[in-house]
């Protein structure tokens, strides 16, 4: 597949406290386009934002694509590239351990997505320097820290 069908996806997330205010960054580039976006949430987890990054970019593609998703996101990538989150489907939604799996509400809209399109996920080391990846830590950051930050239905103490 030529260069210029493949999109790239840049993601972070980012939480003031852990549980705190929280915002998510992505940008996505795609046809010779570049978007920045991102949002925040009044109270929520790192977790919960870097995974929203993803779900909030892959639901911009209209079309089947081929993506190469990059992420700081350890949680994230080892979970779809070393097979957790298919074992966590294949177990009813529950751990190794048969604990119920964490964020279960935004990893079920992470993986529709990932049935619709072809995605390689790719860890990149925060804060090292990746001007993508920079952008999304800034972008998250603000959105973190902005006014009026809606309510994350999902998020459970």
């Amino acid at each position: 597949m030529s260069e210029d069908k493949v999109t790239r996806i840049y993601t972070d997330g980012a939480c003031l406290g852990n549980p705190g205010p929280g915002g998510w960054g992505a940008v996505v580039l795609a046809d010779r386009e570049r978007r920045e976006l991102s949002g925040g949430y009044g109270l929520t987890t790192n977790n919960r934002m870097e995974m929203l990054a993803v779900i909030e970019a892959l639901s911009l593609l209209r079309d089947r694509s081929v993506v190469e998703l990059y992420t700081d996101s350890k949680y994230i990538h080892d979970a779809v590239e070393k097979g957790w989150l298919a074992k966590w489907k294949r177990n009813g939604w529950r751990t190794a351990d048969k604990k119920a799996v964490k964020n279960q509400d935004l990893w079920l809209r992470m993986d529709a997505l990932l049935q619709t399109h072809d995605v390689s996920f790719h860890w990149v080391r925060g804060h090292s320097g990746n001007p993508e990846n920079e952008c999304c830590d800034r972008l998250a950051s603000a959105a973190a820290q902005g006014k009026n930050l809606s309510k994350d239905a999902g998020y459970v103490r």
